[in-house]
């Protein structure tokens, strides 16, 4: 409902007053708006229909700047804790906010359900038994949450809280590595081609990197010969953030070679990799970084404890309220933006 965005987490969707759909990014808000970044416009001949209007799905970043640009500069302001432009939607221009959770209560009530919905059902079905977690822990996100899917749409799930989301995590792991689920499986290499056709445009990086960097994620995959991605967030009270909390200051594109000592927050969106034995070897210069942090989720299980990367990002100066400060790379603003595995344990 407008007005209030202290429940909203990621994956989530709003509607606005013209009848854009944003997805909610990240789980620290300013309190006037929900950051967010649009999906779906309306337009007239688009692939995608909901209450007798057609809508087109917008991939990039570039094409949602220019559209937000153009047509509805007020979902474009600058935060002043990144020091950046975001998108954004205000609570007043909020029609309505899609909750993943209630979605696929929605789902599980239905009579007849479509080929999407059957497969969205029986896919949260299996990770609920499998796991053993609250069915209130899960959800759907993406086109199937909002109405406008289409027959060949992705499984897009959610995962709501540490504990839920680290048994999730695990027996989805398991499923996939003994082969008990036969319609459960990872990308073979022509779905990893397109895959890698699908992110390129934002995220370059050679094929044969995209290839291991992809090949044995948890997150993606295969259900019933759909495509899915899963979601694993953080519960709004887990997160021990509070927006004003911390400001990030851009300092720069820089490259840079580490060992990542943790994977513990490696599932999540946002994912976080602690660092140690940095080296700088392009681009700004700074004392030390102490982590990568990305809010996309294809830099997800990017990297296990122990492994050597090379990485490339935005530095940011992170200066907390009580005073203490760091350096981070921030991962996924550019497409330039990469992290890749060189050596491990």
């Amino acid at each position: 409902m407008p007005g209030s965005n202290s429940q909203v987490v990621e994956s989530a969707y709003l509607e606005t007053v013209e009848g854009l759909f944003f997805a909610v990014k990240g789980m620290v808000h300013p309190p006037d708006r929900t950051i967010a970044i649009l999906r779906y416009v309306p337009e007239a001949g688009g692939e995608r229909h909901k209450d007798g209007r057609a809508y087109h799905r917008v991939y990039h970043f570039a094409e949602q700047e220019e559209i937000l640009r153009m047509s509805y500069p007020q979902y474009l302001y600058y935060e002043p804790l990144y020091q950046v432009i975001l998108q954004g939607v205000p609570h007043a221009c909020i029609k309505r906010i899609y909750d993943p959770s209630q979605r696929l209560f929605e789902i599980a009530a239905q009579d007849r359900r479509d080929d999407l919905e059957a497969d969205a059902y029986a896919f949260t079905a299996l990770l609920q038994e499998q796991s053993g977690v609250p069915w209130e822990s899960l959800g759907v996100s993406g086109s199937l949450l909002i109405g406008l899917q289409v027959a060949s749409s992705d499984l897009d799930l959610t995962i709501i809280g540490d504990q839920a989301c680290r048994a999730v995590y695990h027996s989805l792991k398991r499923c996939l590595e003994t082969g008990m689920s036969p319609e459960l499986r990872r990308f073979d290499h022509q779905e990893l081609e397109q895959l890698y056709q699908e992110r390129v445009a934002d995220t370059w990086m050679s094929f044969e990197d995209f290839v291991l960097s992809e090949k044995n994620k948890v997150f993606q995959g295969k259900f019933k010969e759909r495509t899915y991605f899963i979601r694993f967030i953080k519960a709004p009270d887990e997160v021990g953030e509070r927006y004003g909390d911390y400001r990030y200051t851009p300092l720069g594109q820089a490259g840079l070679t580490a060992r990542v000592t943790s994977a513990e927050e490696a599932i999540f969106t946002p994912c976080r990799y602690p660092l140690a034995e940095v080296k700088l070897f392009e681009g700004i210069q700074v004392e030390t970084v102490e982590e990568i942090v990305s809010y996309r989720g294809r830099f997800c299980e990017q990297a296990n404890a122990g492994d050597q990367i090379v990485a490339i990002g935005t530095v940011e100066r992170v200066q907390a309220r009580e005073g203490q400060t760091w350096q981070r790379l921030l991962l996924g603003n550019h497409r330039q933006d990469t992290m890749l595995v060189r050596g491990g344990l």
